[in-house]
């Protein structure tokens, strides 16, 4: 049986960044330590299987980005396989984006599975917590990995800034929030001119410098996710309306914030008429290759 097909003119949007947080077999995508402290950083939330959440956005005429994160190295949490994830996507391509998330610390060997993804699955971009993975954007160690991603044209997605993954565990969990500054990121958009690059989330507490590089460099954007848009800063508000409109991008990180919940927040937000289409789905359409 052939694999359903999307149909973007009929999305009202596309969320860049939801996260499969279970597998097949149930085994969570982090430590029971670091789900305890995101439950109560964010609230306790459902972890729905792939094809709830396809379910859930098929309902809402909604495509979703989704992925895991690969931290084995720094965390000893062995991740849901991207194979997994993207088979499951596949299965419900009408409305699933398979992203995968590879430790950058497997260095070429990551890059040698980042190459396989693509060419076997069609996965459609990466996935990269620097904080969580234990390692700055800009080391050394993952530019064979980059380099690799550049070459398949597909995009590199980056948490930025403060994450509850860890907040209130003695020293963090472990999670250093310094490599997380969208300035290191800089450093990657500098060695990899084509590269395109998703600064995930407003990046508290470096918004500046994440609206800084997204002005800067031709390749990359930023996913409006993790926070409710009543609490986004003015200065992101103002230049997802001006400068950087043709660069934003919803994203809600579902499922611990809702598309529901963040849609009806966003429809309270100053955004001009003619923007709102291009955050909701244009933006994004156009950078996955969609359109």
């Amino acid at each position: 049986m052939a694999n359903p097909v999307m149909n973007v003119a009929d999305l009202v949007a596309i969320d860049v960044h939801t996260h499969a947080e279970v597998s097949r077999d149930g085994k969570g995508s982090l430590s029971p330590e670091l789900f305890g402290a995101s439950a109560k950083y964010f609230k306790e939330h459902p972890k729905p299987t792939i094809p709830e959440m396809a379910a859930y956005y098929r309902e809402r005429r909604m495509a979703a980005v989704v992925f895991t994160v690969d931290a084995e190295q720094a965390t000893g949490h062995v991740p849901i396989p991207n194979d997994e994830i993207a088979e499951d996507c596949a299965e419900h391509a009408d409305v699933l984006i398979p992203f995968a998330s590879i430790d950058p610390w497997k260095g070429k060997a990551g890059a040698r599975e980042a190459r396989r993804l693509v060419e076997r699955y069609g996965v459609r971009g990466f996935k990269f917590h620097p904080s969580i993975q234990g390692m700055a954007p800009n080391d050394r160690t993952a530019y064979p990995l980059y380099e690799v991603i550049e070459e398949l044209g597909v995009p590199a997605l980056f948490h930025t800034g403060q994450t509850g993954i860890g907040a209130g565990v003695p020293g963090g969990g472990g999670i250093r929030l310094k490599y997380s500054n969208p300035m290191l990121v800089d450093d990657v958009a500098v060695d990899f001119p084509e590269l395109r690059i998703i600064l995930a989330h407003p990046s508290f507490p470096w918004q500046d410098e994440a609206l800084s590089v997204a002005t800067h460099k031709p390749s990359v954007y930023i996913d409006l996710s993790g926070w409710s848009p009543k609490y986004f800063p003015p200065q992101l508000v103002r230049y997802a309306n001006t400068l950087l409109k043709d660069k934003v991008l919803f994203g809600s990180d579902f499922p611990v914030i809702t598309p529901d919940r963040w849609m009806a927040d966003f429809d309270k937000l100053e955004i001009k008429p003619e923007v709102r289409p291009k955050i909701l789905k244009d933006n994004a359409a156009r950078l996955l290759g969609l359109v």
